[in-house]
């Protein structure tokens, strides 16, 4: 199979264009490509692998394009009707566009009459941007391909296939062989899914991952800052001067320090201020109003491997039934995936959705968050939706009372101390209770699964701590192995300053930017298990909900 596979040939209400896979079911192309979208199909294919065929795709995401040749935003995310066995478009530094010679750049398009594809060979002219959003791109040769209509969406590649951004705009004159590209930290400004994809080496990867929440919440709460302001203090006297044109986003401040500025602290900075102003007393803040989904499991006591399954949804604080029935453990996974689908017709229209699953103790490391959205949709639900486990012995009237009490606290704070919990402590479980309740622990986090954590994981159960975070494949260390984890280093770094109330959303968006890295299997959140419980976000029904179970 060819390395470059992942080129895609777009058609949308007799539109032609390019586009590039960034994951199993992703494509990214532009949005003028795709602009007839809510009338007409989009079809996309892989000329490289023509057993593919043709496949169906939605657009999910799109930038803020208005419609005109020269608004900015002009990018869509497409999601495939399935995944494709191909490996995905993999990126270059931005900066490696630039280097000195100005490197020869190639676009794979569809012009008229090139079904199967065609090359264009071009250069950029400057690493300046045309209004803060294009790069110019001028011909390689004064006989090559120009970038004709059919190019648009069309990945902008150095020699070795790596990608350095997009087509946008070719030129209409005649004899004229100029374009723009929309270069990939641009796109990461309307995307932020893409800034997993492009890699900053002075970075660690858990900085970039808190800059986008932290951006993302701003933006939410409509934070009043000044990304000038914000990226001056960033840098500091000696650093980068201020672009003549300044930032026009807090986005466009906050991808120009990740990839701009070579001082690594730079970035620390940038994310540590914007963090003090969304925490300051002054900030807005916007709570969730969670419309929970929840998913009981339990031991059927019918013996065998039979366990019970009751799904509800929440309404205007009403639980309202959905589904219940005994049935095999193995056929809880395609039970829930239709209850689930039913449940969304319970919930108001704008509410916002929280998948929870009440599993007994034994069961909380189940890896829910990877079970498939649907049969015909592999996305795994803990991508799809904010998803939370709970234990189920904590909805005992007094736990349920005590937990309570510590979220009404939380909620009038910005955040929490995450306390670390690791492979060295060896710390008695009456005196890690003690500790935990001195301290008025409200989140903690384990470098092992509850398995392996044993009793101290109950203890923090029954403090009882209201929300607790794990990998569920723990800890890699080996022999003398010190007790200093990485996933405690990279969840502190994550979840430090976000109000506990909004995890869910934020685990969500990391659980994405792990499906969407490189090798998912290698990150160091890939097995992220969040318990989150929250007894006012699930009142008990006034009388019992009502059950075919016997």
């Amino acid at each position: 199979m060819s390395s470059t596979s992942w080129h895609a040939r777009i058609v949308c209400g007799g539109e032609v264009g390019a586009g590039f896979l960034v994951s199993g079911r992703r494509v990214l192309t532009c949005a003028h490509v795709v602009r007839r979208s809510g009338a007409s199909t989009v079809t996309v294919s892989f000329p490289q692998d023509r057993s593919l065929g043709e496949l169906s795709a939605t657009v999910i995401s799109r930038g803020d394009w208005a419609g005109g040749e020269t608004d900015p935003g002009d990018l869509a995310v497409l999601e495939l009707d399935r995944a494709v066995p191909l490996a995905p478009a993999v990126f270059a530094p931005p900066g490696d566009a630039y280097a000195d010679p100005y490197p020869r750049l190639i676009a794979y398009g569809f012009p008229r009459g090139y079904d199967e594809g065609t090359l264009a060979e071009y250069r950029a002219t400057s690493d300046q941007l045309i209004a803060d959003e294009w790069v110019q791109l001028e011909a390689w040769s004064a006989h090559g391909q120009p970038l004709a209509a059919g190019f648009s969406g069309a990945a902008v590649t150095l020699a070795d296939g790596r990608v350095v951004g997009m087509v946008s705009a070719a030129s209409g004159a005649k004899d004229v062989r100029n374009g723009r590209m929309l270069p990939s930290h641009v796109m990461a400004r309307y995307w932020p899914g893409l800034g997993e994809l492009i890699p900053t080496p002075e970075h660690r990867p858990v900085s970039k991952e808190r800059l986008r929440t932290l951006v993302q919440r701003a933006e939410r709460l409509r934070l009043g800052c000044d990304p000038n302001r914000l990226y001056v203090d960033a840098v500091g006297p000696f650093g980068p001067p201020l672009p003549e044109e300044g930032f026009a986003s807090l986005w466009a401040a906050a991808w120009y320090v990740l990839w701009e500025v070579a001082d690594p602290q730079a970035l620390a900075r940038f994310a540590g201020r914007l963090a003090e102003l969304l925490d300051a007393p002054s900030a807005p803040s916007r709570t969730p109003s969670w419309s929970p989904i929840l998913i009981e499991i339990d031991h059927s006591g019918a013996g065998g491997d039979q366990v019970n399954v009751v799904v509800s949804a929440y309404r205007a604080g009403t639980r309202r039934p959905v589904g219940a029935r005994r049935l095999p453990r193995s056929g809880v996974r395609a039970y829930v995936q239709e209850c689930i689908d039913d449940a969304f017709v319970q919930l108001e229209p704008d509410a916002e959705e929280l998948i929870a699953f009440v599993l007994p103790r034994a069961w909380l490391d189940e890896p829910v968050a990877h079970w498939a959205r649907g049969a015909d949709d592999d996305t795994p639900l803990g991508c799809a939706y904010p998803l939370v486990v709970t234990d189920r012995t904590r909805r005992r009237g007094g736990v349920r009372h005590q937990l309570s009490r510590k979220w009404e606290a939380l909620e009038r704070r910005a955040g929490a101390p995450l306390h670390r919990i690791d492979c060295a402590n060896d710390e008695k479980p009456t005196k890690l209770r003690f500790r935990l309740r001195h301290e008025d622990a409200q989140l903690a986090a384990f470098s092992l699964p509850p398995a392996r954590a044993g009793q101290r994981f109950d203890v923090t159960l029954n403090a009882p701590v209201p929300v607790l975070l794990w990998s569920r494949t723990g800890c890699a260390g080996g022999p003398g192995h010190d007790g200093s984890c990485d996933f405690l280093d990279e969840i502190d770094a994550y979840v430090g300053g976000l109000p506990p109330v909004e995890l869910p959303r934020h685990i969500l968006a990391l659980r994405e930017a792990v499906e969407a890295s490189d090798d998912p299997d290698r990150h160091w959140a890939k097995d992220v298990q969040l318990l989150w419980d929250d007894p006012r976000r699930f009142p008990e029904p006034a009388a019992p909900l009502s059950s075919p179970l016997t």
